[in-house]
């Protein structure tokens, strides 16, 4: 037997980080606006002929052996060790890839972790509710990261499009959003800085400044919040100069939340990319590092990419993915 499984990352437009349970309780109205990337997260499972276990990462040449499931560590891949532990899923190789650059900040891991959880309920003959298969996911890279992690970005890589992660008292709900994906695409250049980043440092300080009361970070939150509602609002009218006006509300009140989220270099891409004709601009993810996306007109897109591309950035596809989790068996 054989299973193929892929999910899409993600870009977090507005409204990231207070996800996290339970900052988004201390917020009325949270809720996180975000897009599924064509750039996928791969897993695939093959039987093996004995009760073997065999991990793999093309991503980073490394191969994990074992005799047995029980024999399995969870020290090296730990992710991937992990879920095949949870499934308890033998006799299989487990070989994975990601087209998207390591710390990029648009959810490679979590996309790679719903792919991977996936095939692995359908290997072991289990059948999960949506819900029930992204807790897994959720719980099981908490223990990887050792900090806490966020609902959203496991949503877009199951179900793709464009979409509200709203979050409140009564638990959390994912809600498509009617927009053009062409013309959102069109208006989209998405770079990586080349600097990986640490999503559980940047959290984890927020989090904890948040819980003690800070009000600099509360006030912080509050205008994330508000540029959400706006890109939410704005996505829905087609009004891309309203889009563009909140996501730099929001970007302006990220920063705020910690010195790391941005960078000198970060600072230096995206003076470059306005002064080729951005409208505004944020990192995804924590910040600190991974990509960054600037949304433009159309006919600014390639002088934005170049001015990107000149700061040293690599420009990425930034094909918006209709399509979440997918996954065939042969």
């Amino acid at each position: 037997m054989r299973i193929d499984s892929s999910a899409p990352t993600r870009i977090d437009l507005a409204g990231g980080t207070y996800d996290i349970w339970p900052l988004y309780l201390f917020h009325e109205r949270a809720q996180t606006i975000n897009a599924a990337l064509s750039l996928r997260a791969r897993c695939t499972l093959t039987a093996r002929p004995d009760a073997r276990v065999r991990l793999v990462s093309d991503d980073t040449g490394e191969e994990v052996p074992a005799v047995d499931l029980p024999s399995l560590g969870v020290d090296r891949l730990p992710l991937l060790a992990r879920l095949v532990r949870h499934f308890d899923a033998r006799g299989v190789d487990v070989r994975t890839r990601s087209e998207s650059p390591v710390g990029a900040g648009i959810a490679g891991s979590s996309a790679m972790n719903v792919a991977v959880a996936a095939a692995l309920a359908v290997w072991t003959g289990r059948t999960l509710a949506a819900d029930e298969l992204l807790t897994i996911a959720m719980n099981i890279e908490a223990q990887v990261i050792n900090v806490p992690t966020g609902v959203q970005d496991y949503r877009p890589a199951y179900y793709g499009g464009v979409s509200a992660v709203e979050m409140d008292a009564a638990g959390v709900r994912r809600t498509p959003i009617a927009v053009d994906l062409h013309e959102l695409e069109r208006r989209i250049v998405l770079a990586y800085t080349g600097a990986s980043r640490n999503s559980g440092i940047n959290n984890w300080q927020v989090m904890s400044q948040r819980i003690a009361g800070d009000p600099v970070t509360t006030a912080a939150f509050d205008g994330i919040r508000d540029a959400a509602l706006g890109v939410r609002d704005a996505l829905e009218r087609a009004d891309w100069a309203g889009v563009g006006r909140h996501l730099e509300s929001e970007w302006t009140h990220r920063q705020r939340l910690a010195p790391g989220v941005t960078t000198p270099a970060i600072d230096a891409l995206f003076a470059a990319a306005k002064r080729a004709g951005a409208v505004a601009g944020k990192v995804c993810g924590a910040g600190g590092g991974g990509c960054l996306f600037c949304l433009v007109e159309p006919d600014r897109r390639d002088a934005v990419a170049a001015a990107l591309t000149a700061g040293g950035a690599t420009v990425l596809p930034a094909a918006l993915e209709r399509q979440g989790l997918q996954l065939v068996r042969s």
